[in-house]
């Protein structure tokens, strides 16, 4: 004659709750329009302080980069701090597309004296794109100037 084994009855299985590793796990709600960390901010205004250095020092062996007024006005960088984007305007001139190219054959070099600037795991890589915030604030500078407008926008009227 065989045993009967019976089943134990099992205590009530409750389901965990898991938490990712970038916080986004059930019940934990990101803002829908999150700016930068800290981090980024601080990271990306050394990289644009370490640029500005070089640019105003005139190192580069490039003619094209050699006697350019280059002025970075802000840089963004990723969350992974991979990849960094230089906003690069020229002090009293709109011809920052010509300096593109010639931007992005430094981008090596450039890379280069960021790492030894700044102590990251990894030097994040470099792209340059021109500024036309400038260029937009004094379109709508002229456009706000206008009689047209400033009738429309005096209180008196």
């Amino acid at each position: 004659m065989r045993p009967v084994l019976r089943q134990l009855p099992r205590p009530g299985r409750r389901r965990r709750r898991r938490v990712l590793r970038n916080r986004d796990g059930p019940g934990l709600r990101k803002p829908a329009h999150a700016g930068p960390s800290q981090r980024q901010l601080r990271v990306a205004e050394e990289i644009r302080h370490v640029l500005a250095g070089i640019f105003s020092r005139h190192e580069f062996r490039d003619p094209d980069l050699a006697a350019a007024q280059i002025t970075v006005t802000e840089v963004r960088i990723a969350p992974d701090l991979k990849r960094a984007t230089a906003f690069i305007s020229r002090l009293g001139r709109s011809d920052v597309q010509v300096l593109i190219p010639a931007l992005s054959r430094a981008t090596p070099y450039l890379r280069g004296q960021v790492a030894q600037a700044l102590r990251l795991r990894s030097a994040p890589d470099l792209v340059f794109e021109p500024d036309t915030s400038l260029d937009y604030a004094m379109k709508i500078e002229k456009l706000m100037s206008r009689p047209d407008v400033a009738r429309d926008l005096d209180p008196d009227s």
